[in-house]
């Protein structure tokens, strides 16, 4: 721990919302969350985790718009996509047409489910946020697959116009806000809707949720490699009736 700590000191520019690399043993059992959650067998679901670690492309956009936004003082240089592995592979197995993210921060996980939407050919991300000023690295072809709103997540929430296939959790890490959005995005989710939440390591307000709707509920838990962070881990929630 203590190395890992000195090393993160010494390289490392992220004081908040960390990125690293995961376990190998840990990436396998990411690849079998992700298939149990999209009813697919595992090996594809390795595959689509591989496909974005391969992605060039991918990595090029995202290292320009680090260095456009001049951002270099509170982020890494190294794409380190942990947990968004998943996300990544969620989306590519089941091919959203509306992916709805909450907290948008630098836009990591924005320009990562960007990705799995533009390769299906078709779908929209919509990232939420109260900062304006978010987003940054939300860049050159993969911003065309995103639209991205400023305010309470809650209210937009509420108001949500269109059927949501995977809503992702990532904002204000309280059981109330977290509650909060889930209640109100309730009526707009999809018959084939995913429900994933960041924070299900800290409060159980996604398994509360699910519970209280009649959905499933599981849980992957991280394990970063060469990292003093314990990790985080992904809740998700599906209806009780599929899969």
């Amino acid at each position: 721990m203590l190395g890992s700590t000195t090393r993160w000191l010494v390289t490392s520019r992220e004081f908040t919302n960390l990125t690293f690399h995961l376990t190998p043993l840990n990436l396998e059992h990411l690849a079998w969350f992700v298939a149990d959650i999209a009813g697919c067998d595992v090996t594809l679901a390795r595959a689509y985790i591989e496909e974005i670690q391969s992605d060039e492309e991918f990595k090029q956009a995202l290292t320009a718009a680090r260095r456009r936004s001049g951002s270099k003082w509170t982020s890494d240089r190294a794409i380190r996509l942990h947990k968004r592995l998943g996300w990544y592979a969620i989306v590519r197995i089941l091919r959203p047409d509306v992916v709805v993210e909450t907290g948008t921060d630098k836009g990591l996980g924005a320009m990562t489910l960007a990705a799995g939407v533009r390769r299906n050919g078709h779908g929209r991300v919509v990232t939420i946020d109260v900062n304006p000023r978010s987003g940054f690295l939300v860049s050159g072809p993969y911003a065309d697959f995103v639209d991205r709103l400023t305010g309470d997540s809650i209210e937009i929430l509420r108001d949500f116009s269109s059927p949501i296939d995977l809503l992702i959790h990532d904002s204000l890490h309280t059981y109330e806000h977290e509650r909060g959005e889930f209640e109100s995005a309730t009526p707009q989710l999809s018959e084939r809707a995913v429900v994933l939440s960041d924070n299900s390591h800290v409060t159980p307000a996604l398994s509360d949720w699910a519970e209280v709707h009649g959905w499933k509920f599981t849980y992957y838990q991280e394990v970063p490699q060469h990292h003093w962070y314990a990790g985080a881990g992904i809740g998700a929630a599906v209806r009780g009736s599929v899969r």
